[in-house]
């Protein structure tokens, strides 16, 4: 009988070598959303770490006594109880953040990252592997948030976190921001980009072309 990815694998593997927004490509609203500097996107990468790995506890934890028929609800209750949690811990601790965050926090309840884990992983496991796994994929996901964050803040208005790294023109300083880079529509196509490159490195991940044999203009 073979044995399963080891606890050390099952944590690091979605972390980098299969990334869920990278490689599985999930998870991409949020990721477009909250990018637009670091706190949103670093407290937004900590909800879904908090909530897809305690879910993927509980989950695995009663996987003995969920009924197939009504699994997905199960999944649901559990996953909506723990982003309820996180919301009431937002608006009581960091109120400004809760609201730029919006609806987004709620919509954890529909990110699939945490469905997929749940559904694909800790129904399957131990508690103690889908806890890994969850957090592991919940790392993963903060990790590319804090990169495509990290482009957008610092180009884009001279800071990180807040604080001032490139000294505007507008307060007496040499660089101009790039205004576009803080725009919807920017951490769409800088996500892409990134998705683009990490598939090029990654020559497993590239599809093979198939050709039509019955074409003529090749």
């Amino acid at each position: 009988m073979s044995k399963g990815p080891s606890l050390k694998e099952t944590f690091l593997t979605p972390i980098i070598a299969n990334n869920p927004v990278m490689i599985q490509v999930l998870g991409i609203c949020s990721s477009l959303a909250v990018t637009s500097s670091m706190k949103t996107a670093f407290v937004m990468g900590l909800s879904v770490t908090f909530v897809c790995a305690l879910a993927n506890l509980a989950i695995s934890t009663v996987r003995n006594f969920i009924p197939n028929s009504v699994r997905i609800i199960a999944q649901m209750t559990v996953i909506a109880s723990l982003v309820i949690l996180v919301d009431q811990i937002l608006k009581a601790f960091a109120y400004d953040l809760s609201k730029q965050l919006s609806v987004y926090v709620g919509l954890i309840i529909t990110n699939c990252i945490v469905m997929g884990r749940t559904e694909g992983f800790a129904l399957k496991s131990k508690p103690l592997p889908a806890l890994l796994d969850g957090l592991g994929n919940g790392i993963g996901y903060l990790l590319v948030l804090c990169v495509v964050a990290s482009i957008r803040e610092i180009f884009g208005s001279g800071t990180w976190f807040g604080l001032t790294l490139l000294q505007s023109v507008n307060n007496g300083g040499w660089y101009v921001p790039c205004g576009l880079l803080v725009m919807p529509p920017c951490s769409f196509f800088l996500l892409g980009l990134l998705i683009w490159a990490v598939k090029s490195v990654r020559k497993d991940l590239q599809e093979p072309l198939v050709y039509d044999t019955h074409r003529e203009d090749y």
